[in-house]
């Protein structure tokens, strides 16, 4: 082969985990700033950090769409994607939560910071066990859900509590509530609850949906998608109560002869 086409074909091949490391820079950045931060408590701070994972999330989706793009699909993308998702998705708003709910407290309620700290692990590790499940799934499931919430958005929907409420939590009621929020949400990422997914065959009724978010988005601004997020789990929620009771408008996913469900 032409030195200048194969160092080409090399660099095709590098171009998706390049964006996969942007991701990770994303995600690493949050960190750094939500530790800084954690001392003083400026809001825009903890707001920069949650939007950089909103960042990562988008490079995350990215550097898959460059990969078929590109038809550079390999291996080592797939393991350094899964990796980096544990760090962005987990780690980074684990920390988050945790020096944005609990840093004002330390000095007053010393156990209810470890608490918090406890909360934000399960957090971390659900995510992670959501990973691995994920990653043996592949190929097994239908397509159209996840099973269980997937990372991306578990770590989008506690983000979106600090981008609506950059305060931090100074008080007993609002750390037992960021609590709540970790854990539920941890509980939602390794449950069996089917959860759409972007291979939903489109409708006209998908883009009625999407003029409504962009219209609440102009009212509402960064309070937009803490809503969104509850209306997204309870949606889900009730879809999948309506399957068990025999309901099905919408189409009830697959069930695969290898798969592990409840």
């Amino acid at each position: 082969m032409n030195p200048t086409r194969h160092r080409l074909a090399r660099a095709k091949f590098a171009l998706p985990s390049f964006v996969t490391l942007l991701s990770i820079a994303c995600g690493f950045g949050s960190i750094v700033i939500s530790v800084d931060n954690a001392p003083v408590g400026d809001p825009s701070d903890y707001r920069l950090a949650a939007i950089l994972l909103v960042l990562a999330g988008v490079f995350d989706a990215l550097d898959g769409f460059v990969a078929r793009a590109t038809n550079t699909q390999s291996a080592f993308g797939v393991q350094l994607d899964s990796i980096a998702d544990v760090m962005n998705f987990g780690c980074a708003p684990g920390l988050l939560l945790y020096c944005y709910g609990f840093a004002e407290l330390g000095a007053a309620h010393p156990t209810l910071v470890r608490m918090g700290g406890l909360a934000c692990f399960v957090f971390v590790a659900c995510g992670a066990l959501r990973l691995a499940r994920f990653n043996v799934m592949v190929g097994k499931t239908d397509p159209r859900y996840f099973v269980g919430m997937p990372i991306t958005a578990g770590a989008a929907c506690v983000a979106s509590v600090v981008v609506a409420w950059p305060d931090p939590v100074a008080d007993m009621a609002g750390a037992f509530l960021v609590m709540l929020l970790m854990v539920v949400v941890g509980t939602l990422m390794v449950s069996t609850v089917r959860f759409p997914s972007s291979k939903q065959p489109k409708s006209k009724g998908m883009f009625v949906a999407l003029a409504v978010c962009v219209l609440l988005l102009a009212v509402l601004r960064t309070r937009f998608f803490a809503l969104f997020f509850v209306f997204y789990i309870g949606a889900t929620l009730l879809l999948n109560i309506g399957w068990r009771g025999g309901w099905t408008k919408v189409a009830p996913p697959k069930v695969y002869d290898d798969e592990a469900v409840d």
